[in-house]
Protein backbone atom coordinates (compact mmCIF):
# COMPACT_ATOMS: atom_id res chain seq x y z
CA UNK A 1 0.00 0.00 0.00
CA UNK A 2 2.71 2.39 1.14
CA UNK A 3 4.33 1.25 -2.11
CA UNK A 4 1.79 2.18 -4.62
CA UNK A 5 1.20 5.67 -2.33
CA UNK A 6 4.72 6.53 -3.22
CA UNK A 7 4.55 5.45 -6.91
CA UNK A 8 1.23 7.60 -7.20
CA UNK A 9 3.58 10.85 -5.59
CA UNK A 10 6.23 10.25 -7.51
CA UNK A 11 4.16 10.01 -11.07
CA UNK A 12 2.30 13.51 -9.57
CA UNK A 13 5.55 14.75 -8.81
CA UNK A 14 7.11 14.02 -12.31
CA UNK A 15 3.93 15.38 -14.10
CA UNK A 16 4.51 18.92 -12.07
CA UNK A 17 8.47 18.91 -13.15
CA UNK A 18 6.99 17.72 -16.92
CA UNK A 19 4.69 20.70 -16.56
CA UNK A 20 7.44 23.32 -15.55
CA UNK A 21 9.56 22.27 -17.87
CA UNK A 22 6.93 22.71 -20.91
CA UNK A 23 5.79 26.13 -19.57
CA UNK A 24 9.71 27.40 -19.41
CA UNK A 25 9.94 25.80 -23.32
CA UNK A 26 7.07 27.66 -24.15
CA UNK A 27 8.58 31.14 -22.43
CA UNK A 28 12.05 30.41 -23.81
CA UNK A 29 10.67 29.97 -27.63
CA UNK A 30 8.27 32.67 -26.60
CA UNK A 31 11.48 35.01 -25.75
CA UNK A 32 13.07 33.92 -28.65
CA UNK A 33 10.99 35.02 -31.30
CA UNK A 34 10.23 38.47 -29.76
CA UNK A 35 14.09 38.87 -29.36
CA UNK A 36 14.67 38.22 -33.37
CA UNK A 37 11.12 40.34 -33.97
CA UNK A 38 12.92 43.25 -32.54
CA UNK A 39 16.17 42.02 -34.00
CA UNK A 40 14.12 42.47 -37.26
CA UNK A 41 12.89 45.59 -37.30
CA UNK A 42 15.62 47.63 -35.83
CA UNK A 43 18.17 46.22 -38.79
CA UNK A 44 15.13 47.15 -41.55
CA UNK A 45 14.52 50.60 -39.95
CA UNK A 46 18.25 50.94 -39.55
CA UNK A 47 18.35 50.46 -43.53
CA UNK A 48 17.49 54.85 -44.43
CA UNK A 49 20.81 55.14 -42.29
CA UNK A 50 22.72 53.37 -44.66
CA UNK A 51 21.95 55.81 -47.36
CA UNK A 52 23.71 58.80 -45.43
CA UNK A 53 26.50 56.67 -45.19
CA UNK A 54 26.68 55.89 -48.32
CA UNK A 55 26.91 59.26 -49.40
CA UNK A 56 29.00 60.45 -47.40
CA UNK A 57 31.78 57.25 -48.12
CA UNK A 58 31.23 58.08 -51.60
CA UNK A 59 31.52 61.18 -52.04
CA UNK A 60 34.77 61.58 -51.05
CA UNK A 61 35.91 59.18 -54.04
CA UNK A 62 33.28 60.48 -56.67
CA UNK A 63 34.31 63.95 -56.32
CA UNK A 64 38.02 63.36 -57.44
CA UNK A 65 35.77 62.52 -60.59
CA UNK A 66 33.11 64.78 -60.45
CA UNK A 67 35.79 67.84 -60.33
CA UNK A 68 38.25 66.22 -63.09
CA UNK A 69 34.86 65.33 -65.27
CA UNK A 70 32.41 68.62 -64.79
CA UNK A 71 35.65 71.11 -64.30
CA UNK A 72 34.12 72.29 -60.67
CA UNK A 73 35.90 74.94 -59.01
CA UNK A 74 37.22 74.27 -54.81
CA UNK A 75 34.44 76.40 -53.81
CA UNK A 76 31.96 74.32 -55.87
CA UNK A 77 33.38 71.29 -54.27
CA UNK A 78 32.93 72.69 -50.95
CA UNK A 79 29.09 73.42 -51.72
CA UNK A 80 28.77 69.90 -53.45
CA UNK A 81 30.28 68.18 -50.18
CA UNK A 82 28.33 70.28 -47.38
CA UNK A 83 25.11 70.99 -49.00
CA UNK A 84 23.35 68.12 -48.14
CA UNK A 85 24.30 68.15 -44.61
CA UNK A 86 23.19 71.87 -44.21
CA UNK A 87 19.93 71.24 -46.93
CA UNK A 88 18.54 67.85 -44.54
CA UNK A 89 18.29 70.12 -41.26
CA UNK A 90 15.13 70.73 -43.30
CA UNK A 91 13.81 67.25 -43.45
CA UNK A 92 14.64 66.46 -40.00
CA UNK A 93 12.72 69.63 -39.13
CA UNK A 94 9.92 68.57 -41.35
CA UNK A 95 10.31 65.02 -40.16
CA UNK A 96 9.18 65.70 -36.58
CA UNK A 97 5.61 67.47 -37.59
CA UNK A 98 5.67 64.50 -40.38
CA UNK A 99 6.17 61.14 -38.08
CA UNK A 100 3.63 62.84 -35.51
CA UNK A 101 1.15 62.93 -38.24
CA UNK A 102 1.16 60.00 -40.41
CA UNK A 103 3.39 57.60 -38.05
CA UNK A 104 7.01 56.20 -37.37
CA UNK A 105 6.67 53.64 -39.92
CA UNK A 106 5.64 55.81 -43.04
CA UNK A 107 8.06 58.90 -42.29
CA UNK A 108 10.78 56.18 -42.79
CA UNK A 109 8.95 55.06 -46.13
CA UNK A 110 8.79 58.22 -46.76
CA UNK A 111 12.57 59.45 -46.15
CA UNK A 112 14.04 56.39 -48.53
CA UNK A 113 11.38 57.48 -51.73
CA UNK A 114 12.61 61.15 -51.69
CA UNK A 115 16.32 60.26 -51.10
CA UNK A 116 16.34 58.14 -54.36
CA UNK A 117 14.46 60.72 -56.32
CA UNK A 118 17.98 62.34 -55.64
CA UNK A 119 20.38 60.03 -56.25
CA UNK A 120 18.77 58.85 -59.67
CA UNK A 121 19.21 62.95 -60.57
CA UNK A 122 22.72 63.31 -58.97
CA UNK A 123 23.46 60.22 -61.50
CA UNK A 124 22.19 61.77 -64.72
CA UNK A 125 23.34 65.31 -63.52
CA UNK A 126 24.68 66.94 -67.05
CA UNK A 127 26.10 69.44 -65.13
CA UNK A 128 26.63 70.70 -61.79
CA UNK A 129 23.88 73.00 -61.64
CA UNK A 130 21.36 69.62 -62.04
CA UNK A 131 23.73 67.85 -59.75
CA UNK A 132 23.02 70.09 -57.03
CA UNK A 133 19.41 69.91 -57.12
CA UNK A 134 19.54 66.16 -56.71
CA UNK A 135 21.68 66.59 -53.70
CA UNK A 136 19.26 69.04 -52.20
CA UNK A 137 16.66 66.44 -52.61
CA UNK A 138 19.17 63.71 -51.20
CA UNK A 139 19.89 65.46 -48.66
CA UNK A 140 15.95 66.53 -47.84
CA UNK A 141 15.40 62.76 -47.74
CA UNK A 142 18.51 62.16 -45.46
CA UNK A 143 17.12 64.41 -42.77
CA UNK A 144 13.53 62.71 -42.53
CA UNK A 145 16.02 59.36 -42.25
CA UNK A 146 18.56 60.50 -39.58
CA UNK A 147 15.84 62.43 -37.20
CA UNK A 148 13.29 59.38 -37.11
CA UNK A 149 15.32 56.10 -37.49
CA UNK A 150 16.72 56.28 -33.90
CA UNK A 151 13.34 57.90 -32.71
CA UNK A 152 11.30 54.42 -34.10
CA UNK A 153 14.09 52.18 -32.87
CA UNK A 154 13.72 53.54 -29.29
CA UNK A 155 9.83 53.78 -29.23
CA UNK A 156 10.19 49.89 -29.96
CA UNK A 157 12.93 48.46 -27.99
CA UNK A 158 12.28 46.90 -24.42
CA UNK A 159 14.52 49.01 -22.18
CA UNK A 160 17.15 45.96 -21.63
CA UNK A 161 18.29 46.34 -25.00
CA UNK A 162 17.65 49.59 -26.23
CA UNK A 163 20.88 50.95 -26.04
CA UNK A 164 22.27 48.57 -28.43
CA UNK A 165 19.47 48.43 -30.78
CA UNK A 166 19.42 52.16 -30.76
CA UNK A 167 22.87 51.86 -32.13
CA UNK A 168 21.88 50.50 -35.48
CA UNK A 169 21.76 53.46 -37.18
CA UNK A 170 24.95 54.08 -36.68
CA UNK A 171 26.22 50.74 -37.52
CA UNK A 172 24.27 50.83 -40.87
CA UNK A 173 25.57 54.59 -41.55
CA UNK A 174 29.10 52.65 -40.98
CA UNK A 175 28.39 50.36 -43.16
CA UNK A 176 27.37 52.74 -45.97
CA UNK A 177 30.66 54.27 -45.34
CA UNK A 178 32.12 51.47 -46.26
CA UNK A 179 30.15 50.23 -49.18
CA UNK A 180 31.01 53.97 -50.50
CA UNK A 181 34.64 53.61 -50.14
CA UNK A 182 34.50 49.90 -51.87
CA UNK A 183 32.29 51.68 -54.47
CA UNK A 184 34.74 54.49 -55.11
CA UNK A 185 37.70 52.09 -55.68
CA UNK A 186 35.83 49.24 -57.45
CA UNK A 187 34.39 51.86 -60.09
CA UNK A 188 37.87 53.77 -60.24
CA UNK A 189 39.24 52.12 -63.07
CA UNK A 190 36.40 53.11 -65.42
CA UNK A 191 36.54 56.46 -68.08
CA UNK A 192 35.62 59.10 -65.85
CA UNK A 193 32.33 60.64 -67.43
CA UNK A 194 30.93 57.25 -66.17
CA UNK A 195 32.42 56.07 -63.00
CA UNK A 196 31.39 58.77 -61.07
CA UNK A 197 27.94 58.42 -62.11
CA UNK A 198 27.72 54.69 -61.38
CA UNK A 199 29.56 55.12 -58.00
CA UNK A 200 26.34 57.58 -56.83
CA UNK A 201 23.58 55.31 -58.53
CA UNK A 202 24.28 52.36 -56.42
CA UNK A 203 23.24 54.56 -53.50
CA UNK A 204 19.20 53.82 -54.74
CA UNK A 205 19.98 50.26 -54.08
CA UNK A 206 19.23 50.32 -50.32
CA UNK A 207 16.33 52.30 -50.46
CA UNK A 208 14.82 49.86 -52.73
CA UNK A 209 15.09 47.31 -49.71
CA UNK A 210 13.09 49.66 -47.29
CA UNK A 211 9.83 49.11 -49.34
CA UNK A 212 10.19 45.52 -48.51
CA UNK A 213 11.10 46.08 -44.83
CA UNK A 214 7.61 48.35 -45.16
CA UNK A 215 5.72 44.88 -44.94
CA UNK A 216 7.58 43.88 -42.05
CA UNK A 217 7.94 46.54 -39.12
CA UNK A 218 4.85 47.79 -37.54
CA UNK A 219 4.35 50.91 -36.14
CA UNK A 220 5.62 52.90 -33.03
CA UNK A 221 3.20 51.48 -30.09
CA UNK A 222 3.69 55.03 -28.36
CA UNK A 223 2.48 57.07 -31.78
CA UNK A 224 -0.21 54.62 -31.60
CA UNK A 225 -1.15 55.65 -28.07
CA UNK A 226 -0.89 59.19 -29.12
CA UNK A 227 -3.11 58.54 -31.51
CA UNK A 228 -5.41 56.75 -28.95
CA UNK A 229 -5.20 53.61 -30.76
CA UNK A 230 -4.24 51.57 -27.77
CA UNK A 231 -5.32 48.34 -29.01
CA UNK A 232 -2.88 47.85 -32.03
CA UNK A 233 0.15 49.81 -29.44
CA UNK A 234 -0.83 46.49 -27.13
CA UNK A 235 -0.50 44.11 -29.96
CA UNK A 236 2.88 45.49 -31.06
CA UNK A 237 4.51 45.30 -27.46
CA UNK A 238 2.94 41.89 -27.15
CA UNK A 239 5.09 41.18 -29.81
CA UNK A 240 8.25 42.96 -28.67
CA UNK A 241 8.31 42.34 -25.25
CA UNK A 242 8.65 38.76 -23.94
CA UNK A 243 6.18 38.73 -20.40
CA UNK A 244 2.60 39.59 -21.45
CA UNK A 245 1.98 41.25 -17.87
CA UNK A 246 5.00 43.82 -18.76
CA UNK A 247 3.72 44.17 -21.95
CA UNK A 248 0.72 45.51 -20.49
CA UNK A 249 2.50 47.38 -17.75
CA UNK A 250 4.39 49.17 -20.43
CA UNK A 251 1.27 50.09 -22.30
CA UNK A 252 0.25 51.90 -19.31
CA UNK A 253 2.86 53.91 -18.32
CA UNK A 254 2.83 55.15 -22.44
CA UNK A 255 -1.07 55.78 -21.87
CA UNK A 256 0.43 58.42 -18.58
CA UNK A 257 3.43 59.77 -20.68
CA UNK A 258 1.38 60.85 -23.43
CA UNK A 259 -1.50 61.99 -21.29
CA UNK A 260 -3.97 59.97 -22.17
CA UNK A 261 -4.84 58.84 -18.35
CA UNK A 262 -6.85 61.64 -17.91
CA UNK A 263 -4.49 64.61 -18.87
CA UNK A 264 -5.36 66.51 -21.59
CA UNK A 265 -3.42 66.07 -24.34
CA UNK A 266 -0.13 68.24 -25.63
CA UNK A 267 -1.21 70.74 -29.36
CA UNK A 268 1.88 71.13 -31.69
CA UNK A 269 1.41 74.82 -30.35
CA UNK A 270 2.04 73.83 -26.82
CA UNK A 271 5.03 71.36 -27.37
CA UNK A 272 7.02 73.98 -29.40
CA UNK A 273 6.26 76.65 -26.23
CA UNK A 274 7.82 73.97 -24.05
CA UNK A 275 10.60 73.40 -26.21
CA UNK A 276 11.40 77.18 -26.71
CA UNK A 277 10.84 78.40 -22.88
CA UNK A 278 11.54 75.26 -21.17
CA UNK A 279 11.43 74.00 -18.00
CA UNK A 280 14.21 72.89 -15.94
CA UNK A 281 13.63 69.33 -17.13
CA UNK A 282 13.45 70.39 -20.31
CA UNK A 283 16.80 72.72 -20.62
CA UNK A 284 18.49 69.83 -19.68
CA UNK A 285 17.02 67.33 -22.07
CA UNK A 286 17.50 69.74 -24.96
CA UNK A 287 21.09 70.52 -23.77
CA UNK A 288 21.91 66.87 -22.72
CA UNK A 289 20.64 66.18 -26.52
CA UNK A 290 21.42 68.87 -28.86
CA UNK A 291 24.57 69.20 -27.57
CA UNK A 292 25.83 65.50 -28.11
CA UNK A 293 24.53 65.93 -31.96
CA UNK A 294 26.38 69.03 -32.53
CA UNK A 295 30.23 67.88 -30.34
CA UNK A 296 29.55 64.33 -32.74
CA UNK A 297 30.15 66.62 -35.85
CA UNK A 298 32.06 69.83 -34.48
CA UNK A 299 34.83 66.86 -33.87
CA UNK A 300 35.71 66.33 -37.44
CA UNK A 301 34.06 63.49 -37.88
CA UNK A 302 32.75 64.38 -41.20
CA UNK A 303 35.50 66.03 -42.18
CA UNK A 304 37.74 62.82 -41.98
CA UNK A 305 35.10 61.09 -43.69
CA UNK A 306 34.19 63.05 -46.68
CA UNK A 307 37.99 64.41 -46.97
CA UNK A 308 39.94 61.71 -46.18
CA UNK A 309 41.76 61.28 -49.88
CA UNK A 310 43.17 65.06 -49.28
CA UNK A 311 44.29 64.05 -45.19
CA UNK A 312 46.17 61.37 -47.20
CA UNK A 313 47.37 62.99 -50.35
CA UNK A 314 48.57 65.61 -47.47
CA UNK A 315 50.65 63.18 -45.84
CA UNK A 316 52.26 62.57 -48.93
CA UNK A 317 49.91 59.42 -51.11
CA UNK A 318 49.33 61.10 -54.43
CA UNK A 319 48.14 58.04 -56.47
CA UNK A 320 44.06 57.82 -56.62
CA UNK A 321 43.89 54.22 -56.22
CA UNK A 322 46.47 54.21 -53.27
CA UNK A 323 44.48 56.94 -51.59
CA UNK A 324 41.29 55.46 -52.27
CA UNK A 325 42.73 52.19 -51.02
CA UNK A 326 43.69 53.91 -47.57
CA UNK A 327 40.03 55.09 -47.26
CA UNK A 328 39.06 51.16 -47.76
CA UNK A 329 41.08 50.55 -44.68
CA UNK A 330 40.08 54.26 -42.76
CA UNK A 331 36.35 52.35 -43.92
CA UNK A 332 36.89 48.86 -42.30
CA UNK A 333 37.87 50.49 -38.97
CA UNK A 334 34.97 52.33 -38.66
CA UNK A 335 32.32 49.39 -38.77
CA UNK A 336 34.77 46.72 -36.84
CA UNK A 337 34.73 48.99 -34.19
CA UNK A 338 30.90 50.37 -34.03
CA UNK A 339 30.14 46.23 -33.95
CA UNK A 340 32.10 45.99 -30.58
CA UNK A 341 30.32 49.21 -29.23
CA UNK A 342 26.66 47.37 -29.85
CA UNK A 343 27.88 44.20 -27.45
CA UNK A 344 29.06 46.70 -24.65
CA UNK A 345 26.57 49.56 -25.24
CA UNK A 346 24.57 47.95 -22.79
CA UNK A 347 26.74 45.99 -20.49
CA UNK A 348 29.18 48.89 -19.67
CA UNK A 349 26.79 52.00 -19.98
CA UNK A 350 26.70 55.25 -21.68
CA UNK A 351 29.13 57.07 -19.82
CA UNK A 352 32.41 55.01 -19.42
CA UNK A 353 31.75 54.62 -23.31
CA UNK A 354 31.74 57.96 -23.90
CA UNK A 355 34.51 59.10 -21.84
CA UNK A 356 36.57 56.47 -23.56
CA UNK A 357 35.76 58.03 -27.27
CA UNK A 358 35.90 61.27 -26.55
CA UNK A 359 39.51 60.85 -24.56
CA UNK A 360 40.48 58.62 -27.77
CA UNK A 361 39.51 60.70 -30.27
CA UNK A 362 41.53 63.86 -28.85
CA UNK A 363 44.66 61.97 -28.65
CA UNK A 364 44.25 60.43 -32.63
CA UNK A 365 43.81 64.10 -33.34
CA UNK A 366 45.91 65.78 -31.86
CA UNK A 367 48.68 63.07 -33.06
CA UNK A 368 47.14 63.04 -36.60
CA UNK A 369 47.95 66.76 -36.25
CA UNK A 370 51.62 66.96 -35.01
CA UNK A 371 52.12 63.82 -37.94
CA UNK A 372 50.88 65.94 -40.73
CA UNK A 373 52.66 69.26 -39.32
CA UNK A 374 56.24 68.18 -38.70
CA UNK A 375 56.69 64.81 -40.29
CA UNK A 376 56.17 66.03 -43.80
CA UNK A 377 55.60 63.69 -47.09
CA UNK A 378 58.06 60.63 -45.95
CA UNK A 379 56.90 56.79 -45.00
CA UNK A 380 56.75 57.86 -41.59
CA UNK A 381 54.71 60.27 -42.23
CA UNK A 382 52.40 58.32 -44.47
CA UNK A 383 51.96 55.46 -42.06
CA UNK A 384 51.12 57.35 -38.83
CA UNK A 385 48.59 59.52 -40.72
CA UNK A 386 46.61 56.65 -41.84
CA UNK A 387 47.28 55.17 -38.12
CA UNK A 388 46.01 58.19 -36.49
CA UNK A 389 42.95 58.39 -38.82
CA UNK A 390 41.72 54.94 -38.24
CA UNK A 391 42.44 55.50 -34.59
CA UNK A 392 39.81 58.40 -34.68
CA UNK A 393 37.07 56.56 -36.66
CA UNK A 394 37.98 53.49 -33.70
CA UNK A 395 37.16 55.59 -30.85
CA UNK A 396 34.40 57.38 -32.47
CA UNK A 397 32.67 54.20 -33.48
CA UNK A 398 32.88 53.11 -29.77
CA UNK A 399 31.35 55.93 -28.10
CA UNK A 400 30.50 59.28 -29.11
CA UNK A 401 28.94 57.61 -32.94
CA UNK A 402 26.37 55.50 -31.31
CA UNK A 403 26.15 57.13 -28.06
CA UNK A 404 24.91 60.03 -29.66
CA UNK A 405 21.95 58.42 -31.08
CA UNK A 406 20.86 56.40 -28.65
CA UNK A 407 20.84 59.50 -26.08
CA UNK A 408 19.23 61.88 -28.16
CA UNK A 409 15.89 59.44 -28.64
CA UNK A 410 15.58 58.01 -25.32
CA UNK A 411 15.90 61.22 -23.21
CA UNK A 412 12.95 63.14 -24.56
CA UNK A 413 9.55 62.52 -22.90
CA UNK A 414 6.80 61.23 -25.45
CA UNK A 415 4.98 64.32 -26.15
CA UNK A 416 8.37 66.00 -27.22
CA UNK A 417 10.11 63.34 -28.16
CA UNK A 418 9.45 63.71 -32.29
CA UNK A 419 10.37 67.82 -32.49
CA UNK A 420 12.76 67.63 -29.96
CA UNK A 421 15.07 64.68 -31.40
CA UNK A 422 14.27 67.07 -34.63
CA UNK A 423 15.74 70.02 -33.40
CA UNK A 424 18.61 67.57 -32.18
CA UNK A 425 19.51 66.54 -35.77
CA UNK A 426 19.31 69.82 -37.36
CA UNK A 427 21.97 71.07 -35.03
CA UNK A 428 24.06 67.85 -36.24
CA UNK A 429 23.53 68.66 -39.42
CA UNK A 430 24.23 72.10 -39.56
CA UNK A 431 26.99 71.36 -37.81
CA UNK A 432 27.99 69.00 -40.15
CA UNK A 433 27.79 70.73 -43.40
CA UNK A 434 29.49 73.89 -41.37
CA UNK A 435 32.47 71.68 -41.37
CA UNK A 436 32.45 70.32 -44.82
CA UNK A 437 31.95 73.16 -46.54
CA UNK A 438 34.91 74.80 -44.74
CA UNK A 439 37.25 72.07 -44.25
CA UNK A 440 39.58 73.04 -47.25
CA UNK A 441 39.03 76.88 -47.13
CA UNK A 442 40.56 76.70 -43.46
CA UNK A 443 43.19 73.94 -44.27
CA UNK A 444 44.46 76.04 -47.00
CA UNK A 445 44.64 78.57 -44.62
CA UNK A 446 46.06 76.94 -41.36
CA UNK A 447 47.51 73.78 -42.99
CA UNK A 448 45.34 70.39 -42.66
CA UNK A 449 47.53 69.66 -39.71
CA UNK A 450 46.43 73.11 -38.04
CA UNK A 451 42.96 72.13 -38.91
CA UNK A 452 43.34 69.14 -37.31
CA UNK A 453 44.49 70.29 -33.99
CA UNK A 454 41.56 72.79 -33.92
CA UNK A 455 39.29 69.43 -33.99
CA UNK A 456 41.64 68.28 -30.98
CA UNK A 457 40.60 70.94 -28.69
CA UNK A 458 37.17 70.53 -29.58
CA UNK A 459 36.99 66.90 -28.70
CA UNK A 460 38.90 67.80 -25.69
CA UNK A 461 36.13 69.72 -24.32
CA UNK A 462 33.87 67.45 -25.47
CA UNK A 463 35.07 65.43 -22.67
CA UNK A 464 33.80 67.66 -20.37
CA UNK A 465 30.45 68.07 -21.86
CA UNK A 466 29.95 64.24 -21.32
CA UNK A 467 31.22 64.54 -17.56
CA UNK A 468 28.90 67.40 -17.30
CA UNK A 469 25.43 66.78 -19.05
CA UNK A 470 25.18 63.65 -19.75
CA UNK A 471 23.47 60.96 -17.55
CA UNK A 472 23.49 56.94 -17.17
CA UNK A 473 20.54 55.89 -18.74
CA UNK A 474 21.44 52.12 -19.13
CA UNK A 475 18.86 49.59 -18.02
CA UNK A 476 16.00 52.69 -17.74
CA UNK A 477 12.65 52.59 -19.13
CA UNK A 478 12.04 55.91 -21.15
CA UNK A 479 9.62 57.04 -18.63
CA UNK A 480 12.43 56.68 -15.91
CA UNK A 481 14.71 58.52 -18.02
CA UNK A 482 12.26 61.37 -18.04
CA UNK A 483 11.75 61.38 -14.43
CA UNK A 484 16.20 61.49 -14.22
CA UNK A 485 16.26 64.50 -15.85
CA UNK A 486 13.56 65.77 -13.12
CA UNK A 487 15.93 65.58 -10.07
CA UNK A 488 19.06 67.81 -9.60
CA UNK A 489 21.02 65.23 -7.96
CA UNK A 490 21.08 63.14 -10.47
CA UNK A 491 21.82 65.92 -13.38
CA UNK A 492 24.99 67.61 -11.18
CA UNK A 493 27.93 65.95 -10.20
CA UNK A 494 27.51 63.05 -12.22
CA UNK A 495 24.91 59.65 -11.56
CA UNK A 496 24.75 57.87 -8.51
CA UNK A 497 25.67 54.23 -9.29
CA UNK A 498 23.03 51.54 -9.34
CA UNK A 499 24.78 49.21 -7.01
CA UNK A 500 25.11 52.90 -4.89
CA UNK A 501 21.45 53.13 -5.29
CA UNK A 502 20.11 50.50 -4.10
CA UNK A 503 22.19 50.37 -0.96
CA UNK A 504 21.06 53.50 -0.21
CA UNK A 505 17.37 52.05 -0.37
CA UNK A 506 18.06 49.67 1.71
CA UNK A 507 19.52 51.47 4.08
CA UNK A 508 16.60 54.01 3.98
CA UNK A 509 14.14 50.57 4.01
CA UNK A 510 16.19 49.15 7.07
CA UNK A 511 16.09 53.07 8.72
CA UNK A 512 12.56 53.54 8.30
CA UNK A 513 11.44 49.86 8.42
CA UNK A 514 8.39 50.23 10.71
CA UNK A 515 6.80 52.67 9.32
CA UNK A 516 6.83 51.38 5.53
CA UNK A 517 4.62 48.06 4.74
CA UNK A 518 5.98 45.03 2.64
CA UNK A 519 4.37 46.32 -0.52
CA UNK A 520 6.62 49.65 -0.07
CA UNK A 521 9.64 48.01 0.71
CA UNK A 522 9.34 46.42 -2.52
CA UNK A 523 8.65 49.57 -4.25
CA UNK A 524 11.63 50.73 -3.09
CA UNK A 525 13.61 47.70 -3.98
CA UNK A 526 12.50 47.89 -7.56
CA UNK A 527 12.99 51.22 -7.93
Amino acid sequence: MGTEENGVERQKKYRRMDSDWMEDDVEAVRRSNTNKYVLACAIFASLNSVLLGYDVGVMSGAIIFIQEDLKITEVQEEVLVGILSIISLFGSLVGGKTSDAIGRKWTIALAAAVFQLGAAIMALAPNFEVLITGRLLAGVGIGFGVMITPVYIAEISPATARGSLTSFPEISINLGILLGYISNYAFSGLPVHYNWRIMLAVGILPSVFIGFALFVIPESPRWLVMKNRAEEAKLVLSKTIENEIEAEERLADIQQAAGLSGAEKYAEKAVWQELLRPSPAVRRMLVTGCGIQVFQQITGMDATVYYSPTIFRDAGIHSNTELLAATVAVGFTKTLFILIAIFLIDRAGRKPLLYISTIGMTGCLLGLSLSLSFLGNGPLGIQLAILFVCGNVAFFSVGMGPICWVLSSEIFPLRLRAQASALGAVGSRVSSGVIAMSFLSVSRAITVGGTFFVFSLISAVSVAFAFRCVPETKGKSLEEIEKLFQDDREWEGGQVEMADREHLVHMTVHSHGDSLTIEEQQNFDQH
